[in-house]
């Protein structure tokens, strides 16, 4: 496996969990104003593993060879959890307000 993709893979895995866990701190905050600031720390943590995988798809793209191995697809499989369960708990989080 190529070590670059291997740590471009390890960034998607560890961002993402971040974004997943700050978010799952915003649903268990005391107030919204706590639980925004969570929500923007959790976004900037999903950026980060969006951008990795967008270099990934674009290496891919211009023809550049992308080993699709069991790290990557865990890695995939991680940022799209995280980004389900960040979703979830933003509507949670407008429902809350909203009652």
């Amino acid at each position: 496996m190529e070590n670059g993709q291997e740590m471009v893979s390890f960034e998607i895995i560890a961002n993402a969990g971040d974004a997943r866990s700050f978010a799952l701190e915003a649903a268990k905050a005391g107030n919204f104003e706590e639980a925004e600031e969570l929500l923007k720390k959790s976004n900037a943590a999903a950026v980060l593993a969006h951008h990795a995988q967008t270099d990934l798809l674009v290496k891919h793209a211009n023809g550049d060879g992308v080993n699709v191995d069991v790290l990557l697809v865990h890695a995939q499989d991680h940022l799209m959890t995280s980004m389900l369960a960040v979703e979830l708990i933003k509507e949670l989080i407008t429902l809350y307000k909203n009652k």
